[in-house]
């Protein structure tokens, strides 16, 4: 729209803070960084404001500048998939031909500029993949509709999704491009999405199987479905609503977060979890939700644990989203005072924010 990670060792832990926080690393950069994604074996890539895009290729000991792509110098990327060390794709988000996707094959040496908004009036707000060569873009609503771009090859050719289903609340509702996490594929790869603003949010769930048919394109392009559910959350303003999906695809479990991004400190609506694909389906407002405004949300495998993140601090849930605490860091180890904090997104194991922050998890204050 326009407009840490704290795992814990112990699950059965008590409603008070937790004591564990993030390592800060040298990012090379002081650009606001709000795109991240870790591929494993130690790559990860961040994207953000004025064309800036680095990675790294150890795990976070170093992070490398990229070559500036061509016209980029004045664009925001809000949002980078990773597929490898050589290869990614970064979205840029702006009105109309702002919004763009470059792609690099040669460790970001050089990028070629494989898709520009076709809609004047666009803004896009989340780019997925699922596998290296399906992916979507989610665009904020143009003649009152959300816009959905697909691809099958890999990021070299996209067509639009076309279905009306997709219509929007109101004139004022759209999506958030805070972190780069409104939309998962965790369904199937299918879009799943959250949205914002007065009359809202609201989430909008696939209800069809594309990817068991043998002609993929043709349902992506005039079969896809979706259903549309009102969540509990925060929704009364073009400032609130839903800022990040993610899902634990092994239980089914969906978690959204968000809130008020104008009143950061407001746990108000800040988060809701269930499975909006059963019927009827089952969604709820957390029980105790996070403390304060959440722009991004993860799930890690590993431990369970759903993790958090906003401006006002980081906030773990160990019981599928129902319940929240605080995570602050641990004076007598030495940590950073504000590591808790000044986040945007996640991509386990790190974690990016304004001013070239990243971190990391500290796997000694997990597993001391």
């Amino acid at each position: 729209m326009r407009g840490l990670v704290l795992l814990v060792g112990l699950l059965n832990v008590t409603m008070s803070s937790i004591q564990a926080q993030w390592t800060l690393e040298e990012s090379a950069t002081a650009a606001d960084l709000r795109g991240i994604d870790s591929v494993g074996g130690g790559v990860a890539w961040a994207s953000g404001t004025n064309g800036t895009v680095v990675r790294t290729e150890d795990g976070g000991y170093e992070w490398q500048p990229c070559a500036l792509p061509p016209g980029a110098e004045h664009l925001d990327f809000r949002g980078i998939q990773a597929f490898d060390a050589n290869t990614a794709i970064v979205m840029s988000s702006g009105k109309g031909a702002l919004s763009r996707l470059y792609q690099t094959r040669d460790g970001c040496q050089t990028w070629k500029l494989v898709f520009t908004n076709p809609d004047k009036d666009g803004f896009w707000d989340a780019l997925k993949f699922h596998g290296h060569d399906h992916g979507f873009i989610l665009g904020d609503p143009v003649a009152g509709r959300y816009v959905l771009f697909f691809t099958l090859d890999g990021g070299s050719r996209w067509n639009r999704v076309s279905t009306g289903d997709l219509d929007a609340a109101n004139a004022q509702a759209g999506a958030f491009a805070a972190s780069n996490s409104a939309m998962t594929l965790e369904y199937d790869g299918l879009p799943m999405f959250g949205t914002s603003g007065p009359r809202g949010p609201w989430l909008y769930v696939p209800d069809s199987a594309c990817t068991s048919l043998e002609n993929k394109a043709v349902c992506l392009e005039h079969g896809l479905r979706f259903e549309k559910m009102k969540l509990p959350m925060a929704g009364n303003s073009m400032a609130t609503g839903i800022f990040s999906v993610a899902v634990d695809s092994r239980e089914g479990n969906v978690v959204e977060v968000g809130g008020d991004y104008k009143h950061t400190d407001s746990a108000s609506g800040a988060a809701a979890m269930g499975m909006p694909w059963r019927y009827p389906p089952k969604i709820a407002a957390a029980t105790t939700p996070p403390h304060g405004y959440r722009s991004s949300v993860a799930f890690d495998a590993g431990t369970k644990a759903w993790i958090s993140v906003g401006p006002n601090g980081t906030d773990i849930s160990t019981d599928a989203g129902r319940n929240w605490r605080a995570v602050h860091p641990n004076a007598a180890l030495h940590e950073t005072p504000d590591a808790d904090r000044d986040w945007n997104a996640i991509s386990l194991p790190f974690v990016a924010g304004p001013h070239g922050r990243i971190g990391k998890l500290d796997p000694q204050t997990l597993f001391p």
